[in-house]
């Protein structure tokens, strides 16, 4: 009788391992990771000119600037960033408070319909943190916006050498 019970304990064992198996190798390959990390933008939501300017000194957070466009109906509202290569990254805005300028983190960002929002030096801009020792000027990485909703948007976003962000580099061209 003994015996009976753990053959039967064992056969269900075997079943339940070989369903969780076999589950698991149809829930798909390692496609679906990176259409999770590049995610399209919603509807009338478009992202251009991105940029991160590399700090001038190792273990210094980087600035990326970008203009965000929407040309939807309805507002959004950016909740969070993120950006391949740093470990964390932060909205903020730079403003001037009691004559002086201050740099604060922003909670969200809203862009109402028919409007843009530039990310620009010595105003809003994104900072990333703690970055790969990899990251180099010329190279590009991918910035996601998260929308309070939870929509994202991910664009590419250009290297820079420290201090060159802001520069016209279609002046440069031919050199």
């Amino acid at each position: 009788m003994r015996n009976a019970m753990t053959n039967k304990t064992f056969a269900a064992t075997l079943a339940a391992i070989t369903l969780a198996l076999g589950t698991a190798a149809c829930s798909g390959s390692g496609d679906d990771v990176a259409e999770t990390t590049s995610p399209e933008a919603p509807a009338g939501i478009s992202v251009t000119d991105g940029r991160m300017s590399l700090p001038a000194v190792k273990g210094n957070p980087a600035a990326i600037y970008f203009t965000i466009r929407n040309v939807s109906e309805d507002p959004v509202t950016i909740r969070s960033v993120a950006v391949a290569g740093a470990a964390s990254a932060q909205l903020h805005e730079t403003s001037e408070w009691n004559k002086q300028m201050d740099m604060q983190e922003l909670v969200q960002v809203p862009v109402q319909p028919g409007s843009e929002v530039v990310f620009e030096q010595g105003g809003k801009h994104v900072m990333a943190f703690d970055l790969d020792d990899d990251l180099a000027p010329g190279d590009e990485t991918e910035v996601t916006l998260i929308f309070v909703n939870g929509d994202k948007v991910s664009f590419p976003a250009e290297l820079m050498a420290p201090g060159t962000a802001d520069m016209d580099h279609a002046a440069m061209e031919g050199m």
